[in-house]
């Protein structure tokens, strides 16, 4: 489970390194950070999937924080993900704004 919340934290920090990147306008280095956040979130699913695919199968021992954690750090990543998407695109309409 350890790899679900280290992964999908690499995944948040990039989408967030993404933004700061948009403020500055450093347009070429967001595509490598969605692209390395994108593999860290899918790592992350993929993990996470595991782990439900074990509780489908009963061979969970109840409720663990853990995995509760989990399920959050990965709806966290994917929602600044969105966050991240909309802001840039902010960021460049500024900076276009502001080339007139």
């Amino acid at each position: 489970m350890g790899s679900v919340n280290s992964t999908v934290g690499t995944a948040r920090s990039c989408y967030i390194e993404a933004i700061q990147k948009a403020k500055e306008g450093k347009w070429e280095e967001i595509d490598e950070l969605f692209k390395a956040g994108d593999e860290a979130f899918n790592e992350g699913h993929d993990a996470h999937m595991g782990l439900l695919m074990k509780e489908a199968e009963g061979k969970s021992e109840g409720v663990n924080l853990l995995l509760l954690h989990a399920e959050d750090q990965l709806m966290s990543a994917e929602g600044f993900k969105t966050v991240a998407l909309e802001m840039i695109d902010v960021y460049k309409r500024l900076e276009k704004l502001e080339n007139k």
